[in-house]
């Protein structure tokens, strides 16, 4: 009977392993901190709930409204009541815990046949020209001990969902990538400052707030997640860059506390090699991560699954161990369906976080009611949308304006706190003469920006 060994116990490794199970396929699915969570935003589109038949009682906040917030603080509201109806709440963006869904989706591997191992994978013997048969060492810590038991077990494929520093990567040489470093701030705040987050997200761009991406604040159930994230180049600047978040969401944020610091490397385009021998890579360790949007958790579960429903279709569930060229099959299918939407996001990425002048018209761009429309029927359901000619002609000018205005406008020189949306600007500031945001970031690297900045 074929064995497969799952390594990362994430969105990407718990859909392996649930598709494997499913077929009776003898899986082992290993990850060392089955409490912890990924620093993400935690955001998902809506029909990833029903393809991965996610119940509600995971997500925190189905938000239907988000401001982008460009340098110059001009706010742009896209609502969804706006872009589909009034009436029909049914769309939404879900925002949840990543340890409550991970372990939702991992415990659900589990009880359909799959081997849960809580254990960390230090050692990957690969066999004769990476063919395997492959002997995975790792320490169980199963028993709670703080060292771990070592043990070994042998397998007829790997899964590789172990993250940007994957150690299955390493093992098959799957060449190196780019990579951005995201971090973020769990905030809890006062009542007034939480409703107003009830169903709304706000993206902040800028350079204060990142040089090729942007900073965030998402609602969770009792807390709103605040980040930013960078390329590897600038990643010497990322409190910096989170501190640029906090000071313009200061007003917003007024008397939070910070519960909770995290920080990851999140990667920036596939690596050169994701098959080698009967070693495959999917979600982060794969380079499934879009720009412009970073969106990374849909992709990991989708190539997660993709991934398996392969294996079992080539081993013809579990009945033969299937080469290299068969698991490749899976990569041509991913690429097919996807690979234009990474060149895409890609492009825009370039054309529109490059300067803040541009960063400007990117916000401008998305006041726009086609382009809501656009963007929302692609990342709520991840699917082509037909453009009709006027539309199409409408967004290369759009566009074009951007392009020019990144190349012929000055960057800004200055970044203000945005107002609060739910107390007097003499109220708010009072509040931040007594405090600020308390715990989390040492701030004061750079020139702080301070309340009477109105």
């Amino acid at each position: 009977m074929l064995r497969v060994a799952v390594v990362g116990g994430g969105p990407s490794g718990s859909c392996a392993a649930e598709i494997l199970a499913k077929a009776n396929i003898k899986t082992w699915i290993f990850e060392r901190k089955l409490d912890n969570a990924k620093p993400c935003g935690g955001a998902i589109p809506l029909c990833m709930v029903e393809e991965f038949d996610l119940p509600e009682s995971i997500i925190d906040r189905k938000v239907r409204n988000m401001k982008m917030i460009s340098p110059s603080n001009r706010e742009v509201d896209i609502r969804l009541d706006n872009v589909y109806s009034k009436d029909d709440k049914s769309e939404y963006i879900g925002m949840l815990r990543r340890e409550v869904m991970d372990a939702f989706m991992r415990n659900r591997a589990a009880e359909l046949g799959a081997n849960l191992v809580n254990g960390l994978v230090t050692k990957i013997e690969t066999g004769t020209n990476r063919e395997g048969p492959y002997t995975l060492t790792y320490s169980d810590y199963s028993a709670g001990e703080a060292t771990g038991e070592m043990k070994t077990l042998e397998v007829d494929i790997i899964i590789g969902a172990d993250g940007a520093n994957s150690r299955v990567a390493k093992a098959m040489d799957a060449g190196d990538y780019n990579y951005a470093v995201a971090f973020q701030e769990r905030i809890k705040l006062p009542p007034e400052e939480m409703k107003y987050y009830e169903d709304l997200a706000e993206m902040y761009v800028g350079s204060d707030v990142s040089p090729d991406f942007y900073g965030w604040v998402f609602p969770k159930y009792d807390h709103v997640a605040v980040g930013t994230g960078t390329m590897r180049k600038n990643q010497s600047l990322i409190k910096d860059l989170q501190e640029g978040v906090r000071d313009r969401a200061m007003k917003r944020l007024v008397h939070g506390e910070v519960i909770k610091i995290e920080a990851h490397q999140i990667p920036e385009h596939p690596r050169p090699r994701r098959v080698v021998g009967r070693m495959a890579l999917v979600g982060d360790a794969a380079g499934y991560v879009t720009k412009s949007s970073g969106e990374g958790i849909y992709f990991a579960a989708k190539s997660g699954r993709m991934c398996a429903e392969q294996i079992v279709e080539s081993s013809k569930r579990g009945q033969t161990i299937p080469t290299e060229g068969d698991l490749k099959k899976y990569l041509k299918k991913w690429d097919r369906k996807y690979g234009a939407t990474y060149t895409v996001l890609s492009i825009l990425q370039f054309i529109f976080y490059r300067s803040d002048a541009a960063r400007e018209a990117f916000v401008a761009m998305c006041d726009d009611m086609d382009v809501q429309r656009l963007t929302f029927d692609s990342y709520l359901y991840k699917k082509v949308v037909a453009m009709n000619p006027w539309q199409q002609i409408k967004l290369t000018l759009l566009t074009i304006d951007a392009i020019a205005r990144g190349l012929v406008r000055p960057p800004s020189s200055s970044y203000k706190p945005v107002p609060s949306a739910v107390r007097s600007d003499e109220e708010v500031n009072k509040m931040l003469a007594i405090k600020g945001i308390t715990g989390g970031i040492k701030v004061g690297n750079k020139k702080p920006s301070t309340a009477s900045k109105s």
